[in-house]
């Protein structure tokens, strides 16, 4: 039997129902809620699905609801269970209920996390799964590495069958409440049919261990209160009212433990919203909120319908788009405002002249140039489908001198990947680069430990020479031996080599780039190995891991931003010059970061860019997960839509380059779900024949599309001759008029450190973002400018111009 007892789950004295109903306060809390928001408040006994559309006010009605209970003593602070996904929401909702309590709350043990509130329950009852109560929750690195070793211990390839790989398949099983023996017969031939016995394998060596990783916590509460009904029972009576945040994220074994402390009293409140379920790929089910009804018989669905964050038009938008979807409970957002401008929606001819529009708006938004009020960078946001668009935009605001921040990662040129592959291209051009060369001389792994490396930088500095010849001289000596002295001297020739091949010009920039990254290993690194039975039958290459996609993806944006410049040490000079000047600024800054990051947060202005069809909706998610993966893709189009207050700008490109080569980019089809009385075209006549969406692009495009329209046209966009049309001929034109770069203009963006600059040190110049400055030092057309108000800068001299002339500049 577990070693609990009633009085440890009390934290906090017990005040008793009478004397809380005596000193019941006012309910001043409930003033200014609306109908629907009261309505979910006030409706206490039995299931409550809160049925919440984005921006009306969900959390402030569940806190309220949870306030409402205390204040009326129909529960005391321990009674009551509410959880939510992080940690940040949860101090949220306690502080709201402070606030609406007008008192500090306590003794509210149960308010938290799941995992936080799981691990409670499970140090309570550890033995009850055959662990201690001070067992270890292990963190990711600390898993692969137990991974590894079974792996190993197996006798199995684990460069092969990486235990990255096996950590994900593990935490989906769990993910789902499958503990090993439970795993169904068609997930049996998961990692090369070892899956199963290798699970496990890991569970005993846990238990050995003592420790638990974070799919545990769950697991294990859901195996204690299916095997002993005395806990269960316990739990049931103790928390008479459920509350639940976000409940279209819970996964399977969240969704079981509710449904298990909520079987006794029912009083069960879940609040979410169907249509902003978009963590389908890390283990949340929407339908745990579609069933409810069916879950909770006679449950009362409550619908809050009033937005308070948008205009008429953005909800109208979101609306249209979402309606597509078929797997949804339906609600139909409103607002009482009638302000507010149509969303934007305009085509661009390729994906850099996306990003400088964008950047130009965004400047002429923040001077107040477009007949509105100035706004300030920070409610400014641009939301990308997949991280590898950000650098585009990164490229630019950082040419241009806009501040931005990245939010959910790291910038682009500071991504483990894009350093790796920075160092490969310094040592091609440098090869005298030490810190390139001990970036990468063990990446990807040539049997170098750290005593190897240490005796390179040793040697180096004795001999006064380079690391790379203190390498090829360690070998020599034998100071390197085995393994190592070989891959070493492999990797010394390879770099001999492609010293040579910069200095011929053998190949271009690009293409030598490209070789680099295959010749080094590094690109290989990222998949699984495969055998030679795999190799002979042209089996597709499986990831080493779950990121290693998305790795790859950047790497290729990479070497996409490679074809502006006209040989490899422009580039590098380039990016040595945005990192030069990315030193953390105070002040206001546009953010950037993916559609999954941006739920739950708003702005006055949002920027959508790359709505095009295989971008987004993603083609992978459609690939692997057919009409779902679709519906979650228009969920995510949603979720972008709704986080607009004010202004809401769609964009997409007629032109991708992909692998290197120019590829025709169909409009997103949800663009043709745009409710058309809500949107404003700025698209360019001609650019798909002036209309929007597939229909706009048929009317342009070859007589074989002409009458097509909605996922024929996709399905047959790539197989149209669409760019020998006379719209794209005139858009052409009219955008080389306007100097705006096509892609054979695409190469004149280049740093060339051999220039006679125009400038003189000590001259007056101005920039049109950091105002007035003088010239300190000169190299070739980079200039280093003292500014008046915002330091010293390194920058392009193509963005200054003598202080003279600083009236001549169009704004």
């Amino acid at each position: 039997m577990s070693s609990f007892s009633e009085d440890d789950a009390f934290e906090a004295a017990a005040v008793p129902l009478s004397q809380r109903a005596m000193a019941r306060p006012s309910a001043a809390y409930l003033d200014g809620l609306n109908p629907a928001q009261r309505e979910a408040v006030e409706t206490l006994s039995g299931p409550v699905l809160m049925l919440a559309g984005a921006g009306t006010g969900k959390t402030k009605a569940l806190t309220t609801r949870i306030t409402h209970l205390l204040a009326t003593g129909t529960a005391r602070p321990h009674e009551i269970l509410a959880v939510t996904f992080t940690n940040k929401a949860a101090r949220e909702m306690k502080s709201r209920i402070g606030g609406l309590m007008g008192e500090a709350v306590e003794g509210m043990p149960w308010l938290g996390t799941f995992h936080s509130v799981c691990a409670k329950q499970l140090r309570r009852h550890a033995e009850l799964v055959g662990l201690k109560s001070n067992f270890t929750i292990l963190d990711t690195d600390d898993q692969i590495r137990l991974m590894k070793q079974l792996i190993e211990a197996a006798g199995i390839d684990h460069k092969r069958w990486p235990a990255r790989m096996l950590a994900g398949i593990i935490d989906g099983w769990k993910n789902k409440a499958l503990t090993p023996d439970k795993i169904p017969v068609a997930d049996s031939g998961a990692f090369d049919h070892k899956g199963v016995e290798l699970y496990a394998a890991y569970q005993r060596r846990l238990l050995d261990l003592n420790a638990v990783d974070f799919g545990d916590i769950l697991l294990h509460m859901v195996t204690i209160f299916q095997k002993h009904e005395d806990v269960l029972d316990q739990y049931q009576r103790w928390f008479r009212y459920i509350l639940v945040d976000e409940y279209q994220d819970t996964n399977v074994a969240q969704y079981m433990w509710l449904r298990l402390l909520a079987a006794a009293h029912k009083n069960i409140c879940c609040v979410g919203d169907d249509d902003q379920s978009i963590y389908g790929w890390r283990g949340a089910e929407v339908g745990n909120i579609l069933r409810f009804e069916k879950d909770f018989p006679g449950a009362h669905v409550v619908r809050l319908e009033e937005n308070y964050r948008s205009t008429p038009h953005i909800l109208a938008a979101a609306s249209g788009v979402i309606a597509a979807n078929k797997g949804r409970l339906g609600k139909t957002l409103f607002t009482s405002r009638t302000d507010g401008e149509k969303v934007r929606l305009i085509g661009h001819w390729d994906g850099e002249e996306e990003a400088r529009w964008i950047g130009e708006e965004v400047e002429a938004m923040q001077r107040g140039t477009r007949g509105m009020a100035p706004m300030g960078l920070d409610h400014m946001a641009i939301f990308v489908r997949a991280s590898h668009q950000m650098r585009a935009f990164e490229d630019r605001f950082l040419t241009i001198g806009l501040p931005y921040r990245v939010i959910g990662g790291p910038r682009f040129y500071e991504r483990m990947e894009i350093r790796d592959a920075m160092a490969y291209f310094r040592l091609a051009v440098n090869r005298v680069d030490q810190m390139a060369f001990d970036r990468v001389v063990n990446v990807p792994k040539r049997g170098m430990g750290p005593k190897n490396i240490r005796t390179i930088s040793d040697l180096a500095a004795d001999l006064e020479i380079s690391a790379i010849d203190a390498a090829a001289h360690a070998i020599q000596r034998g100071s390197l031996k085995g393994k190592a002295a070989t891959a070493v001297s492999e990797f010394l020739d390879r770099v001999s080599q492609w010293n040579d091949q910069v200095s011929a010009g053998e190949y271009s920039h690009v293409e030598l780039a490209e070789l680099i990254l295959e010749e080094s290993g590094y690109i290989n690194s990222f998949f699984a190995p495969q055998t030679d039975v795999e190799i002979a039958r042209g089996d597709q290459r499986k990831f080493k891991d779950v990121e290693a996609e998305g790795r790859l993806e950047n790497l290729k944006e990479l070497v996409k931003a490679l074809e502006n410049f006209e040989n490899l040490q422009g580039f590098l000079e380039h990016v040595s010059l945005i990192m030069d000047n990315e030193t953390e600024e105070q002040g206001e800054k546009v953010s950037i970061m993916t559609l999954h990051a941006a739920k739950g947060l708003e702005f006055p202005a949002v920027f959508l860019p790359g709505w095009e069809d295989g971008l987004f909706p993603s083609q992978r998610s459609m690939d692997e997960s057919g009409v779902k993966g679709l519906e979650e893709e228009r969920r995510l189009a949603y979720v972008g839509i709704t986080r607009a207050e004010e202004i809401c700008i769609v964009s997409f490109a007629a032109n991708r380059r992909v692998y290197g080569q120019w590829q025709s980019a169909m409009p997103s089809r949800f663009i043709d779900e745009l409710p058309e009385d809500h949107v404003e075209v700025l698209t360019p006549p001609g650019l798909y024949g002036g209309g929007y969406g597939a229909a706009g692009m048929a009317a342009s495009a070859s007589p074989a599309m002409a009458g097509m329209v909605g996922s024929d046209l996709h399905e047959k966009a790539h197989s149209a001759d669409v760019y020998n049309s006379p719209g794209w001929r005139r858009l052409q034109s009219r955008s080389q008029q306007r100097g705006m770069a096509m892609p054979s203009e695409a190469r004149n963006m280049t740093i060339d450190m051999t220039a006679v600059s125009a400038f003189t040190e000590g001259e007056r110049v101005f920039h049109q973002k950091f105002g007035y400055g003088e010239v300190i030092g000169i190299e070739g057309d980079k200039l280093v400018i003292a500014f008046d108000k915002a330091g010293s800068k390194h920058v392009v001299a193509q963005y200054v111009v003598s202080a003279d002339k600083a009236d001549d500049v169009p704004f």
